[in-house]
């Protein structure tokens, strides 16, 4: 895998925001060509996950608070809402006033946030790709994963959760250079950002998203950590359309990266 040679058509830039905070964000393509595409990664992952699946059209992917070089939220046990605060002032930051919205796994919950808000920019669609349902409605399954994930953090760290993490991400079938970059990702973690992203997965549930903005529901056909029967529930609870994503588990824009350009090209240009 030529790590060098992939980020070198997603370049990165850090942007200051105020109260002295920062976000990473990576960029690609010419703003102003319809609305940017916008991209939220889940929960063991970063912006440069979505290089492989990336369209032609204008495109930003952040690091969420905590990861890569944006700085963390000041909440110990952030909610979904305090994320989506932080990206609509990297939206501002970045002079966007219309987008897709894109959230993979645990960044559909940021999704839905920010497009349940009253202030926000204009948002022509929202695309949620194997979402992240979280556990703040049932109190016995959010103590669990908060347990869980904490326990697994604390005798395995970063690098042993990265280590065996594409057992779970992606199919059987998938190539060695999807399974690598699943790996890469996780790899690049920073502690104390991934335990502030599994309070919030813990302690939030996805938002009711306004009616007037159409959504849109994909998930892996072999997923299994968010099932294709529970994206179908979620896209029933948020009257959103449900695709299926053939030969892919839950990581599928770095296993069938040309399927998931697809859906982000198609999403891009519905008006």
């Amino acid at each position: 895998m030529k790590t060098e040679a992939l980020l070198s058509c997603f370049p990165e830039r850090v942007l200051p925001l105020s109260g002295g905070a920062q976000v990473a964000v990576r960029e690609r393509g010419t703003p102003g060509q319809g609305p940017a595409l916008v991209l939220l990664h889940g929960i063991s992952s970063s912006a440069a996950s979505w290089v492989p699946a990336l369209p032609q059209q204008h495109v930003v992917a952040w690091d969420a608070p905590g990861y890569g070089l944006s700085t963390p939220l000041q909440q110990a046990a952030p909610a979904a809402a305090d994320y989506a605060q932080r990206l609509h002032e990297t939206l501002l930051a970045l002079g966007i006033t219309r987008c897709v919205l894109v959230g993979h796994s645990l960044g559909c919950l940021m999704a839905c946030a920010y497009a349940a808000r009253s202030e926000r920019i204009e948002l022509q669609r929202v695309v949620l790709i194997s979402p992240a349902r979280g556990y703040g409605d049932d109190a016995q399954a959010s103590e669990r994963v908060r347990r869980e994930r904490t326990q697994a953090l604390e005798s395995k760290g970063v690098a042993g959760i990265a280590a065996a993490i594409d057992q779970r991400l992606v199919t059987a079938n998938a190539s060695d250079e999807a399974r690598a970059w699943v790996r890469w990702n996780a790899a690049r973690l920073h502690p104390q950002g991934y335990l502030q992203a599994v309070q919030m997965l813990a302690n939030s549930t996805l938002a009711a998203i306004p009616a007037g903005i159409p959504v849109e529901v994909h998930c892996g056909d072999a997923d299994v950590v968010t099932p294709p029967a529970s994206c179908e529930q979620a896209a029933r609870a948020l009257g959103a359309s449900y695709q299926p994503i053939p030969d892919a588990g839950h990581a599928s824009h770095a296993e069938r990266p040309d399927a998931v350009a697809a859906i982000l090209r198609a999403a891009a240009s519905d008006k």
